[in-house]
């Protein structure tokens, strides 16, 4: 009965995405075709992930592990832990006053509907070509020169393995945040990875806790910053898993 009631669930989120990439489709296609009105395409990007966040029964609770504070007026490149599509949601919901780009998988263009807007709003990359790898650079610099910030997920996909607690870094939020003096702001997400995991069947709708970890200002080695994210997010899950 409880796997009957989770494809019903799984279900609804069919039709909700639906209707709200409907509703808000159209505002974030025609506020995107100029660069100065896309904070007003943000909004209506955030209203959709809103609706889709809240509407699959979800909720979530920030905890701040640090005393550093997000300003308003600063780019960022955004990070975190990579466990379920609704990972996604959440830097939009989270970050009102900073137009977010995201950098994702070119393979979501395919979705009916969605596709068109996703092809508006990310950077994207086809991780089995080495060209499109490296021209994501310059693309994100493009984003970042009209006022946008960047949301990676360092991860680079969800683990296969599901006994996997964080997977191993790439070092693309790294080298971007490097090369643009951008600092890092880390977000941790927990509970979402036994809540709506990819495997339909399972999950279950509650409340997410998001801890905001810390900010890293860009530092020479790419590699002493990925080494302390990765440490910072994979303390946070064993703390409070």
């Amino acid at each position: 009965m409880t796997k009957v009631l989770n494809y019903i669930w799984r279900g609804w989120m069919l039709i909700l995405g639906t209707v709200l990439t409907i509703l808000f489709g159209i505002p974030v296609l025609l506020f995107s075709i100029k660069k100065e009105h896309y904070p007003y395409a943000y909004q209506c990007i955030r209203g959709w992930c809103f609706g889709m966040f809240y509407g699959m029964g979800f909720r979530y609770e920030l905890k701040n592990l640090t005393d550093k504070k997000i300003d308003k007026n600063e780019q960022y490149v955004f990070i975190s832990n990579h466990t379920s599509i609704m990972d996604v949601m959440l830097p939009c919901i989270l970050m009102p006053n900073h137009p977010l780009c995201y950098v994702g998988k070119k393979e979501l263009v395919k979705i009916p509907i969605f596709g068109i807007i996703y092809k508006r709003i990310c950077v994207m990359v086809d991780r089995s070509s080495a060209r499109s790898r490296a021209d994501v650079y310059r693309r994100c610099a493009e984003r970042m020169e009209e006022g946008k910030s960047i949301v990676i997920f360092p991860e680079g996909g969800v683990p296969d393995d599901t006994s996997v607690l964080l997977d191993s870094f790439k070092d693309g939020a790294f080298t971007l945040s490097k090369k643009h003096h951008s600092p890092i702001a880390v977000f941790t997400f927990v509970g979402l990875k036994e809540m709506f995991p990819f495997e339909y069947g399972k999950g279950f709708p509650g409340k997410v806790k998001v801890y905001f970890t810390d900010i890293l200002e860009p530092a020479q080695s790419v590699e002493v910053t990925k080494t302390a994210a990765h440490s910072k997010i994979k303390n946070v899950l064993e703390n409070h898993h």
